[in-house]
């Protein structure tokens, strides 16, 4: 088993995308004037000739990204979720998506987690405005190994993705030595008969913790790793409703929109069967510590918990 770490993903990402571009001279990385903040200062050290700080203007850094990616480049372009995904939408929408080149977009210090930001940059719609452009793949990983083998994967893929990265440090749970990543295919972390807990990004740490628990009042929770927001594993979901009967699904942004409504609309055209979408409801966050804005929100292991005691009348 590897060794087991506590890493923000957004670290991971600026040391994946580092070590991706020893052996790959066509990955180039773009940044906002916030490298120290995406961890893609890494990168800028390692590779400075491959690394361009646009400034504070995410809408032209990706359309030079698309116009890197015409060019035969593989260009990262990362900036605050709320930046990438939010104030550049139409240019990635139209610059990215509808000619599907090759630009990978990271949306850093995306939820509530962001903390004391506020509101204004905890993005809590990111996923769900990124799941809209054809042919976008999206991707949330929960930890540092899985965050490594996400940014192997899309260097392989050849097309527009969409990669989330945390602000908190997470402690890894894919450090197993079996672990396999495949971009669209999820991973059963907990096997489970009473009911299944669907999680993605900073949340799948938190419903471990929280079947774990659960198992002590031997309540079996099967929990599922959805890695791959879109295209999602509809058939691993498919299959934990009909073994577990009930879904509790849990993501750190607006419900929706995001996991919970992809989640649904999986069930509702093959298999209906009750869902409980766990996130903000409906609201924005506010100026906080992370961790304490995620127990207030209900988006740690005791609030898993307690919906699936809830959910399950006990």
């Amino acid at each position: 088993m590897a060794e087991m770490v506590k890493k923000a993903t957004r670290e991971s990402f600026g040391l994946a995308v580092t070590a991706a571009a020893k052996d790959n001279p066509n990955i180039v990385v773009l940044d906002a004037d916030l490298a120290q903040a995406t961890k893609t200062a890494i990168f800028k050290k390692a590779y400075p000739e491959r690394f361009v700080d646009v400034g504070i203007a995410e809408c032209n850094m990706i359309g030079i990204a698309a116009g890197l990616a015409t060019c035969g480049k593989i260009p990262f372009a990362a900036s605050f979720a709320m930046f990438s995904a939010g104030r550049a939408f139409e240019q990635v929408r139209n610059s990215v998506g509808y000619p599907h080149l090759n630009v990978k977009i990271v949306g850093s210090h995306a939820g509530i987690s962001v903390g004391e930001d506020g509101a204004t940059h905890q993005c809590l719609e990111d996923i769900a405005l990124m799941r809209t452009i054809p042919g976008m793949v999206v991707l949330n990983p929960a930890d540092h190994y899985e965050m490594m083998a996400a940014v192997r994967a899309v260097v392989d893929y050849n097309g527009p993705c969409y990669i989330r990265l945390g602000r908190l440090p997470v402690e890894s749970i894919n450090n197993n030595d079996d672990y396999h990543f495949e971009i669209g295919k999820g991973i059963t972390l907990r096997d489970g008969k009473d009911i299944t807990v669907v999680a993605t990004g900073l949340m799948v740490t938190e419903a471990v913790k929280a079947a774990d628990a659960l198992k002590a009042e031997e309540i079996s929770v099967r929990v599922l790793d959805i890695h791959t927001i879109k295209p999602l594993d509809k058939e691993l979901i498919i299959k934990a409703a009909k073994e577990t009967g009930k879904i509790v699904t849990v993501e750190e942004h607006n419900v929706i929109g995001g996991l919970g409504e992809a989640v649904c609309s999986a069930l509702c055209e093959s298999y209906p069967a009750p869902v409980i979408r766990m996130g903000t409801q409906d609201c924005f966050g506010h100026s906080g510590p992370g961790a304490e804005l995620l127990k207030e929100f209900g988006l740690c292991a005791d609030g898993i918990a307690k919906t699936v005691k809830q959910v399950l009348g006990k």
